[in-house]
């Protein structure tokens, strides 16, 4: 089953963090986000809650 981003929400409060990624994940990403009609930061972000939420 392909990863299904969330839809973008409103704007929260939040924070700036730099963090680096392999290029090959970054192209992976970018794929699912044109795919998806989304930022490369709203996939980024929705992976990331999907794996808290399984925590």
């Amino acid at each position: 089953m392909a990863f299904k981003p969330k839809p973008t929400k409103a704007k929260v409060a939040a924070v700036y963090k730099s963090i680096y990624i392999r290029e090959e994940l970054v192209k992976q990403i970018e794929k699912i986000a044109r795919e998806n009609n989304t930022s490369f930061n709203n996939v980024v972000i929705s992976m990331i809650e999907e794996c808290l939420k399984k925590n």
